[in-house]
């Protein structure tokens, strides 16, 4: 663990049990990897239901009279439309337009709201939206999060909670009693399957986790969870969109709620639409192994973009990567030449995701 990290995990202990080092991210000691095969960790997440450690995630809780302006102020949605026991996912921008973050924000109802995000500038911008406004802003790391994945997910929760979760349809949450112990449960995930996340005080984490593990969950790395976003299309901030990005180059113009105005970035985001420098997009690679990453992308001797997140995905029998490249060659079937130090081979566009296109496993009731 680096002397830098400033945030610890409830279930710190178990990850070092389980082989993890706990490398950094977003400040909290992470478990990137266990003893276990990162593949057997995908599996039991696609076949039937894995759990990973999602506190690194910062929690935010928004309150007061004029919270719902101030997150207006700070996101691409239209706050207003977002229900109570509803959630939704947006984009942060900085005063230039472009990504300064993901985010999803609940409704929690009685003008609470919560914002969870990754490492990117969300506090810092919210608290310059909040100046001069009637609110109080909390970021709480007593509020851990299980992300619990996976077709077998529903059963293994609803047998053990106080809430009937078949009724939450896709970014739904509510409150509920698992294992007895007070919670969140929201219907969301960042594994292209269905799946929950339980929002719960580190006081309940550990035993919510052992007990979870009791009924068959995989406890699950990072390294898991990277080659499942990639298959299901799902961005990571700081690889797939940073700053240099607007929405619309990313494939985020679905987070920018038509007609809205006033919100950071705004101005800037409309003088840009419709003049993209790149395009998001997936590739199947001719090769055998996972590329490393950074590898430029050729067309005619022409340096047209450049590989992000690579993985290899035993389950489809291919090297993937999510890439950046030029607008005009990013249409699905399009072939480039991948690049890098010690690899040359040939890389094709392929439609995004490449897995469950449909998102019906996501979404299904």
């Amino acid at each position: 663990m680096t002397e830098e990290l400033s945030r610890t995990s409830a279930l710190a202990s178990r990850h070092t049990a389980l082989g993890s080092e706990l490398e950094d991210w977003n400040g909290m000691g992470t478990a990137w990897s266990y003893h276990s095969d990162a593949n057997d960790e995908h599996d039991a997440v696609r076949d039937r239901v894995g759990m990973f450690d999602m506190s690194p995630l910062k929690k935010v809780i928004v309150t007061g009279a004029d919270a719902a302006a101030v997150l207006n102020h700070l996101t691409t949605r239209d706050i207003n439309r977002i229900e109570p026991g509803h959630a939704s996912y947006l984009s942060v921008l900085s005063e230039q337009g472009t990504m300064a973050d993901d985010a999803i924000v609940y409704n929690n109802g009685n003008n609470e709201w919560m914002i969870v995000h990754g490492s990117g500038d969300t506090m810092n911008l919210l608290n310059l939206s909040a100046r001069d406004k009637s609110v109080s802003i909390t970021l709480t790391d007593a509020l851990h999060n299980i992300s619990v994945q996976g077709p077998d997910s529903l059963q293994v929760l609803n047998g053990n909670c106080d809430t009937d979760l078949a009724a939450l349809a896709y970014f739904e949450h509510c409150t509920a009693r698992l294992f007895g112990n007070p919670c969140r449960i929201s219907r969301t995930g960042y594994s292209g399957e269905r799946g929950y996340e339980v929002f719960i005080d580190e006081q309940y984490v550990g035993q919510t986790w052992d007990k979870l593990a009791a009924e068959g969950v995989m406890p699950c790395s990072f390294a898991s969870l990277d080659k499942l976003r990639i298959e299901a299309g799902l961005l990571f901030y700081g690889y797939d969109m940073t700053t240099d990005h607007t929405p619309y180059e990313v494939g985020l113009g679905f987070t920018v709620t038509n007609g809205k105005s006033g919100y950071r970035g705004h101005e800037a985001l409309a003088a840009a639409k419709g003049h993209e420098k790149i395009a998001n997009v997936c590739l199947d690679i001719e090769h055998p192994e996972m590329v490393n990453g950074e590898e430029n992308l050729i067309l005619d001797g022409t340096r047209v973009g450049v590989v992000n997140s690579p993985c290899y995905s035993h389950r489809l029998g291919k090297s993937l990567a999510l890439a950046h490249v030029q607008p005009a060659v990013s249409t699905p079937g399009t072939i480039l030449q991948l690049a890098g130090a010690d690899i040359q081979c040939a890389a094709t566009v392929v439609a995004i995701p490449v897995y469950d296109p449909q998102k019906a496993r996501t979404h299904e009731m």
